[in-house]
């Protein structure tokens, strides 16, 4: 045989034995329930019963067709896999690298390098050197970005102070929603678990055009403090599950939650998917983040929305109203008096009014024929000015969104109806409303989804349910000469109402529209008119509706926030009468845990005046 390779009896056993001996040892431990193999597999403990499930719903997932359901029989599917001669990108290696590599440190396997080109290309093109979670402010205007909305940036190697973090890549998860699919259509789809959910890599500056420069959200980048070894087993967990189907639940199994779980898998022992209870909210999931201590740093980065907001009102108000004119054509950047102001506070309305222009051209489609030729001439002008510095960025707000109070909130609270006197309990999964402490949240937002309200009568001894607020959303966004946003509102559940005889539980969906004007930094007045619609058996046509009109004033500080005003209806299907009332509700805030609460209301309805009268404490978790 000459110089051929001869394998003797001893060797020959080593190399059959060493699968099998790892398979038998995998096989008589417990290495199926360990917290990171669970977590690798995203097991969840059944409701009922012992077992688990896993929450990928991709059948290429797993490799054992029992592995849904198994982890013992998805780790030996595995652990035969990756011993499996061969290389190549459809190896179980190349497929499961995190597996991969979890396995044979834990069963002391060779570490033998794998040729898995896509995911080397993949990681390569990736080159991540420490990872960043950003969270994206809330954003009313869409039932998906309610909550705000989270994501990782793989930022690369910071070779110096120039490294452009804006060509960086981000993982992201979200529902794959049609495109033409409505928004109250993925609002419900996205609730049931209608829509698959898939982990997406993008470039980091289409994020900031979508979520800074047209949805006007800020964002804010935490830092993480994995070591590169924690991020490149992230990396390797996160082309596992790439394009993997997990379905998306809006209220739990959404963008926050599947990042804890990546965040999870590269630093063992985090168990930041165990502060999950009945939702995941973004901002409280980057609040159990930090607590973690797995952030090194935080930057703010403002929207472009709030960057021309802020160099706007560092203007006088006579300069603000000249910028207003030149952004809207009624002045020339060189007329006589623009070119009247001292040079300072001419290159700042110069800088601002182009600062709104790019803004406008940009959100609203201003035609490009209109702001093209103006922001060259305020360009023009202003590059006449010499040794005056641009107007400052916005500063960095001094709470952030996940410094804000807890959105869980449990009320108790006594008052009297009609010299009826009740004590009322209630409960609130998320996540805020105009009367809670302000800082973190955006002023004038209120939502709020499966409010319950119970109230215990003493006269009679008699619970009821009160009120059971499935959706209630408002928006008071202050209208000025340069922004002109819509003040609106929308809500629907069950409440109780007065049919002039009793008072009974109906059904109801209410919405209004209208606008808001800011009064002071703190205080601002508002106009809404509104719709209502009841539906219940005890009305005299089984429905009623009634227009309506909501007019008021709404303060919020950090100490005290307080809205009051009056409303009239006009109801016109069932019962043809009005119903007017003056109303004030005031929270004083005692930290970010707890706030009192007062409200009161004076109706006139059914021609009978009636007072309810109400205070109590509201705590958050």
């Amino acid at each position: 045989m000459g110089n051929s390779l001869r394998i003797g009896p001893a060797v020959l056993w080593l190399i059959i034995s060493l699968p099998l001996q790892a398979q038998t040892q995998a096989a008589d431990s417990s290495l199926h329930l360990d917290p990171a193999w669970l977590t690798l597999n995203h097991y969840q403990p059944d409701r009922f019963g012992n077992g688990y499930t896993s929450q990928a719903d991709d059948p290429a997932f797993f490799l054992s067709e029992d592995g849904k359901t198994s982890p013992k029989a998805e780790l030996e599917a595995t652990l035969n896999a990756i011993q499996q001669p061969g290389n190549g990108n459809d190896h179980a290696r190349c497929r499961f690298p995190a597996r991969d590599s979890w396995l044979r440190e834990q069963l002391d396997l060779p570490a033998e390098p794998a040729d898995c080109p896509d995911y080397e290309e993949w990681t390569k093109t990736l080159n991540t050197e420490s990872v960043t979670l950003v969270f994206a402010a809330s954003y009313l205007n869409s039932p998906s970005s309610m909550f705000g909305h989270t994501f990782l940036r793989l930022d690369p190697p910071q070779e110096d102070e120039q490294t452009n973090l804006l060509l960086a890549n981000t993982i992201s998860y979200a529902a794959d929603a049609a495109a033409h699919d409505s928004e109250l259509l993925f609002a419900y789809r996205g609730i049931f678990g209608g829509y698959p959910g898939i982990t997406s890599v993008r470039p980091y500056y289409e994020k900031i055009r979508l979520y800074s420069d047209i949805e006007h959200r800020d964002l804010w980048e935490y830092k993480l403090n994995l070591n590169q070894q924690e991020v490149d087993f992230m990396l390797a967990h996160a082309w596992e599950i790439r394009d993997r189907n997990f379905d998306y639940y809006f209220f739990d199994e959404n963008c926050a939650y599947r990042l804890l779980a990546l965040i999870d898998v590269a630093r063992p022992g985090t168990n930041l998917l165990d502060e999950v209870s009945t939702h995941a909210i973004p901002s409280d999931t980057v609040r159990w983040v930090v607590d973690k201590d797995l952030v090194e740093s935080v930057h703010y980065r403002a929207s472009a929305a709030t960057a021309v907001a802020h160099s706007l009102s560092a203007l006088p108000k006579s300069h603000q109203t000249l910028a207003a004119a030149m952004a809207n054509g009624y002045v020339e950047p060189d007329s006589d008096e623009v070119l009247a102001l001292p040079p300072r506070d001419r290159a700042h309305v110069l800088d601002a009014t182009y600062d709104y222009v790019r803004y406008q051209s940009e959100a609203d489609g201003w035609p490009r024929e209109i702001a093209a030729p103006l922001s060259h001439n305020l360009l023009l002008e202003r590059s006449k000015i010499d040794g005056i510095a641009p107007l400052e960025q916005p500063p960095e707000p001094q709470v952030r969104d996940d410094q804000g109070h807890d959105t869980f909130r449990v009320s108790l609270g006594a008052g009297q109806l009609a010299h009826r006197e009740f004590t009322q309990l209630s409960f609130r999964p998320a996540y805020h409303d105009i009367l809670d402490p302000p800082a973190g949240y955006r002023r004038g937002a209120q939502l709020q989804f499966l409010r319950l309200d119970a109230r215990y009568y003493m006269d009679n001894d008699e619970l009821q349910l009160e009120q059971l607020t499935g959706v209630e959303i408002r928006s008071l966004s202050p209208r000025n000469v340069f922004f002109s946003p819509l003040s609106w509102q929308v809500g629907f559940g069950g409440r109780r109402t007065d049919t002039g005889e009793k008072r009974v539980l109906t059904p109801y969906l209410e919405g209004g529209a209208g606008g808001s004007w800011r009064l002071n930094q703190q205080t601002q007045a508002f106009a809404i008119a509104t719709a209502d619609l009841e539906i219940d058996d005890d009305l005299r046509r089984g429905y009623d509706a009634a227009p309506g009109v909501d007019i008021g004033l709404l303060h919020q500080n950090n100490r005290f926030s307080l809205t009051a005003g009056a409303k009239t209806k006009a109801w016109i299907a069932s019962s043809q009468h009005r119903q007017d009332q003056v109303y004030a509700k005031a929270n004083w805030h005692i930290g970010r845990e707890f706030s009192l609460f007062a409200e009161f209301s004076r109706e006139d309805h059914y021609d009978r005046y009636q007072s309810t009268w109400q205070a109590g404490l509201h705590a958050y978790f």
